[in-house]
């Protein structure tokens, strides 16, 4: 079963790391492909073409550390997106816009993701510790408990990468879309704009299967316990 775990670790880790280097290679690519308008009159924009007038577009610090926050109602770009006047920072704009207009229109697996917030943010912050200290334990029926407890708070997580998954697919066609309706990208650098934003996806299918594979090696662990 170990060999089986480090085996899955292993491949999860390999294909997390050419997702990686493939996003910031693409996404380097793509931003030497001017635009007229900078990431932050794009969003602007989008957010004025969909009725959206209570959200602001606010610049952040770091590299990939955009996102939108229904709570605060704010798209938050970082400083290379929000001031870049290129195709990678008007896909990346779009994208986090596609967010805010999916809590508009109250886009169900956004609403579902939301509701999950506060309960992944316990759950991330003493999973690995309970986990911990049920497979020190296990041996006695205290360990197995605290070990299914932290398996119930690992599939919560592993839930909500799941459901991160059409919510951030939808921004995506959302963001693609607008793009090519509005004239900002043509058929060209549409193509470059929807490369870009599925390179970022496939980071969140990453996340999500490693999750799972995690999350399964643990249900084993736990029956293995019982025998």
């Amino acid at each position: 079963m170990n060999a089986i775990y480090w085996i899955l670790f292993i491949g999860i880790a390999l294909a997390s790391w050419i997702v990686s280097a493939s996003l910031k290679r693409k996404f380097k690519r793509y931003s030497d492909e001017p635009l007229v308008l900078t990431g932050c009159e794009v969003a602007q924009q989008m957010l004025q073409d969909h009725g959206i007038y209570d959200v602001q577009v606010t610049c952040v610090a770091g590299e990939l550390t955009d996102h939108y926050n229904p709570a605060t109602k704010t798209v938050n770009l970082s400083e290379e997106v929000y001031y870049g006047a290129n195709v990678a920072a008007a896909a990346v704009a779009a994208h986090e816009c596609g967010h805010a207009v999916q809590h508009q229109e109250a886009y169900a697996p956004l609403k579902m993701r939301s509701a999950l917030v506060p309960v992944v943010s316990f759950s991330s912050k003493w999973v690995t510790w309970i986990i911990l200290a049920g497979l020190f334990l296990i041996g006695s029926g205290a360990g197995r408990m605290l070990l299914l407890f932290g398996i119930c708070l690992y599939a919560l997580i592993t839930i909500f990468s799941f459901v991160t998954l059409p919510v951030e697919v939808n921004a995506s066609q959302r963001a693609v879309n607008w793009l090519r309706e509005t004239g900002i990208t043509d058929n060209h650098t549409s193509e470059m704009a929807s490369d870009a934003l599925h390179s970022a996806a496939y980071t969140y299918v990453v996340a999500a299967l490693s999750a799972l594979a995690t999350l399964i090696y643990y249900i084993l662990v736990f029956l293995g316990s019982r025998k």
